[in-house]
């Protein structure tokens, strides 16, 4: 039982992914002290004289219907940010990498592949005459 759980964890995947999580918290990280030192005191110049930020009252004189709106487009400029430095930085240079070192039998269709193996097929009965070997 503990050599499969000891197998499982030393897969290439699983340590893989638990270096991907680690890097993903440390980006985040990055990130979310980006958006705190820049784009949020950006968006407080938009936000009024107030304390509350960005964002609008439902009901006036109400501070607990105010909406905050800043905290929303920071989220979102986090996400973009995310994504735009994964795509760049780790999705772009690995379909270079495949592109790169694909066989060329990658670019064949399914058509192109049954006929292939049909192809095979027929060989393989003309070589056997017409038995099936076992």
């Amino acid at each position: 039982m503990l050599k499969g759980f000891k197998d499982f964890l030393f897969r290439g995947n699983i340590i893989d992914l638990a270096i991907a999580v680690v890097i993903g918290t440390a980006f985040v990280a990055v990130v979310t002290a980006f958006s705190n030192g820049i784009i949020n005191p950006i968006l407080a110049v938009f936000g009024g004289d107030t304390e509350l930020g960005l964002g609008f009252h439902l009901v006036a004189d109400k501070p607990a219907t105010f909406v905050q709106v800043g905290p929303i487009i920071t989220a979102a400029l986090n996400f973009a940010i995310i994504a735009a430095v994964l795509y760049f930085v780790v999705v772009l240079p690995a379909m270079h990498v495949k592109k790169r070192f694909a066989t060329s039998e990658a670019d064949l269709t399914d058509s192109d592949v049954l006929r292939q193996i049909r192809d095979l097929l027929a060989e393989g009965k003309d070589s056997a005459g017409g038995r099936h070997e076992s």
